[in-house]
């Protein structure tokens, strides 16, 4: 078999965890060749906290998951994957680690030995603040209810199953004193809102930030990944929250030069009009602006305005002040900044009271750390974007107009000068000295976990007149994406980021693809839908809240039949109890209301899982024909657009899946044609994937860094409805859009589709073919979507 190419034609996504091992992806090798990918896509392979099902919380950098099979089992499958043509790409988490001092080797000799350790620059701890001791949210409660269950063993402190280094020496002190003598403290759970002390991963106290902008540090914790990618064992990479970091662009450039500028692509979230910065050295980000432009042409704008009338009247006055999206957005900001980021608002205002008070500059004394923290405030909740990078970058990302909105949160003119502080320190107008750099550092790391806070985690599960708009990176308040606005993307992606990759589905989705394909529909018949919920919800009761009942009958619609009712059911349930809780309007993670949440469990059983679902279940049988157009259309585009498409596991088939951890299934292979969902046999879907895969594989220069992208625009009554691009002038993809608007339209009539000049061949279909100007009705007449390749003169 030829070598994998140094730039995959495309990628396929395995979630490993204990119960899907190297082993069993090398058993999935000769099926995913055959899928014509290029490459295997594998998620975090490094030493995690034992049993994780996700592999982000590494507790060891330097050795590979011995769970999956240890370094032995990842060459094996390198070795099979390579025998059969195909490369691997590793996901690799630079941002921080688990905070399991009995798993972290590395945390565990900081903890004994504090700042004095070689290795305490790893992690980012601020050792001025509480006492000098690193706070550690582990007790159940406070510690005189706890105090008991703290045991000396030996050189170790065992609290239930955690276990914390002894200081030297210290071991046979009255408890009290042996707890002031160590370099970090046990605390109940709670002050970790308020109290912490390190840096972590948003608001999870389980992971603890990691200086890689250190260069040791990053080359203590790279090794091991560089050894496998010089090696040849893993070809590229996918970063990880590369927005936590504290300098992305300069840690990707260190990055670049180790792997001697191996494919790397970041998972960034790009805000609607943000582009990725241009001095990365990257081949772009994981895709998901690419997601929210595919789905966003199967949704219907106007439908969409629609709809939002109808769930704003059926979950009044529940809906977060009426459903208005940028509101949302604002008022969960607000929450969580001094909520569940309470203690990364505290360090920063520290940073810049300091540097305010040491300052040189008049201008920056005589700043009150609450009026420095109320300007923080209101500029970071007005943010629009994850962070700035630099001092040139803040100036568009906070804005004069944003500033004069902060100060109106005063009531004392002079005091909002606070705000005009702020914004100079960040804009680099009062040097670029030590301390003005940790605070640019600071204020940036703590507005992406704000913005990935208040928008996926909060904002995602307040606003849901459509559930498929709330998709990471997307648009919700407008989500839909007309064919000019998509062409448009798609060329500035082929000009300018033409190795990016794309996803539909992914490891973090809130819904697999299938899932919010079929919810797109909704936007075409928002009246049918208004209907069919007014008859399901009459008489079911107890509901526990308009928006809560909204979500689920649109969860059940997405997600459809799905093998075992029971399991069904199950599943429905856990994925709205997360839901509930990540509003955080009525119950949450840390304050937990069992009466609130049974009633969820209660609604759930009776209504969207009962009888009366059977109505929702109706109208998505009615509508089933649409939601397949949508289904292939998203594939067979997300496949064919510019960019590296990477398929999440099982999704070459039909795959219906809610949030985590239902999306985390093992997948399997082989089994009947199973694609890890309930569904069998060889879909339509699937029959267009490989065609689209093996074209990609077979025709590399059409799709590749150097193809092109043209527009193909249909012509008629119907030409909105098609979709259609050609690549390098010998590939041409057409889908169809907004079926079921078309087939009440009265279907395509004489709308045509000029093709580029030659002969075109159906590439699922030998025989057919086209020239010129075809008909669409003829196009489309045994499918939504048809891929044509140009015939040789």
């Amino acid at each position: 078999m030829p070598p994998a190419p140094a730039v995959p034609t495309a990628t396929y996504r395995l979630q490993l965890q204990p119960d899907f091992p190297f082993s069993a992806a090398t058993t999935a090798v000769p099926h995913l060749a055959a899928l014509n990918i290029s490459h295997l896509h594998l998620s975090p392979v490094l030493e995690a906290v034992p049993g994780s099902r996700h592999g982000y919380d590494v507790v060891d950098p330097t050795r590979v998951r011995e769970e999956l099979g240890g370094e032995e089992g990842l060459r094996e499958l390198s070795r099979t994957a390579r025998d059969h043509g195909l490369g691997l790409i590793l996901d690799i988490v630079p941002n921080h680690m688990a905070m399991s001092p009995r798993h972290n080797p590395a945390l565990w000799e900081v903890l004994r030995d504090g700042p004095s350790s070689p290795r305490a620059r790893w992690f980012d701890i601020d050792w001025e603040a509480q006492g000098g001791q690193v706070l550690l949210p582990v007790l159940g409660g406070p510690l005189g209810e706890e105090a008991d269950r703290l045991k000396v063993d030996g050189d170790v402190l065992r609290y239930h199953d955690h276990a914390f280094p002894l200081r030297e020496g210290t071991a046979g002190l009255p408890l009290p004193r042996l707890l002031d003598a160590q370099w970090y403290r046990p605390v109940w759970w709670r002050l970790a809102r308020t109290e912490l002390n390190y840096r972590r991963f948003f608001s999870i106290s389980e992971l603890i930030g990691v200086r890689v902008e250190d260069p040791e540090v990053f080359a203590a914790t790279h090794a091991k990944i560089l050894e496998l990618l010089h090696e040849g064992v893993v070809d590229g990479l996918r970063v990880d929250h590369p927005d936590g970091l504290a300098d992305p662009g300069g840690y990707l450039r260190r990055l670049h030069e180790a792997t001697g500028g191996r494919w790397t692509v970041v998972e960034k979230i790009l805000a609607d009009g943000e582009g990725l910065p241009a001095s990365w050295p990257v081949a772009g980000t994981t895709g998901y602006d690419a997601l929210r432009h595919v789905d966003g042409l199967f949704m219907d704008p106007a439908g969409f305005g629609e709809l939002l009338d109808r769930y704003r009247a059926f979950a009044a006055p529940q809906t977060d002040r009426g459903g208005d999206w940028d509101a949302t957005v604002r008022r969960a900001a607000y929450k969580v900044l001094t909520h569940e980021l309470a203690a990364e608002s505290d360090r920063l205002t520290r940073v810049a009271a300091r540097l305010c008070a040491t300052s040189p500059e008049t201008a920056l004394r005589d700043r009150a750390p609450w009026a420095l923290r109320t300007a923080l405030t209101e500029l970071l909740v007005r943010l629009e974007v994850y962070r700035p990078y630099s001092p040139e970058d803040a100036a568009t990302v906070v804005t004069e107009e944003a500033a004069a909105e902060a100060r109106r949160a005063f009531a004392v003119p002079e005091e909002a000068g606070a705000v005009d502080v702020v914004r100079d320190l960040l804009l680099g107008r009062y040097g670029d000295g030590p301390a003005q750099a940790e605070f640019r550092t600071r204020f940036a790391q703590t507005a992406s976990a704000l913005r990935a806070k208040s928008v996926e985690d909060t904002a995602f599960y307040r606003y849901v007149p459509l559930l498929s708009a709330t998709e990471v990176g997307g648009e919700p308040g407008d989500p839909a994406v007309g064919p000019d606005r998509f062409h448009a993307y798609c060329a500035r992606v082929q000009r300018d980021w033409p190795a990016t990759g794309t996803v539909l589905s992914t490891h973090d989705a809130k819904r697999s693809a299938d899932v919010r394909a079929a919810l797109h529909v909704l936007t075409e018949c928002p009246g049918r839908w208004a209907d069919a919920l007014a008859e399901a919800s009459r008489g079911v009761e107890p509901v526990p809240d308009g928006q809560l009942a909204w979500a689920a009958w649109q969860t059940v619609f997405g997600l459809g039949p799905a093998g075992d009712e029971r399991a069904r059911e199950e599943r429905v349930r856990e994925a709205l109890l997360k839901h509930v809780r990540e509003a955080g309007l009525f119950t949450s993670w840390t304050e937990q209301e069992p009466p609130y949440e049974e009633a969820v469990a209660r609604f759930v059983a009776a209504g969207p899982c009962g009888v009366p679902g059977r109505k929702v279940a109706e109208l998505r049988e009615a509508l089933e024909p649409h939601i397949r157009a949508n289904v292939m259309g998203a594939a067979l585009v997300h496949l064919t657009m510019p960019g590296v498409p990477d398929l999440y596991q099982g999704t070459e088939r039909e795959y219906r899946a809610l949030v985590d951890p239902d999306n985390r299934t093992p997948p399997r292979f082989g089994e009947n044609g199973d694609g890890g969902d309930g569904g069998g046999g060889r879909s339509e879907k699937e029959a267009v994937t490989r065609a689209a895969l093996a074209l990609r594989a077979r025709r590399p220069e059409v799709f590749g860094t150097s193809a092109s992208y043209e527009p193909l625009a249909a012509v008629g009554p119907a030409a909105d409805h098609c979709l259609a691009f050609a690549r390098s002038g010998e590939v041409v993809t057409a889908v169809t859009r907004l079926s079921l608007r078309l087939a009440e339209s009265g279907g395509w009539r004489d709308t045509r589709l000029p093709l580029p000049r030659g002969r075109w061949a159906d590439v699922r279909e030998p025989g057919r073919e086209f020239e010129r100007e075809v008909r669409a009705a003829e196009l489309f007449a045994a499918s939504p979507v048809v891929l044509l390749e140009r015939l040789p003169e």
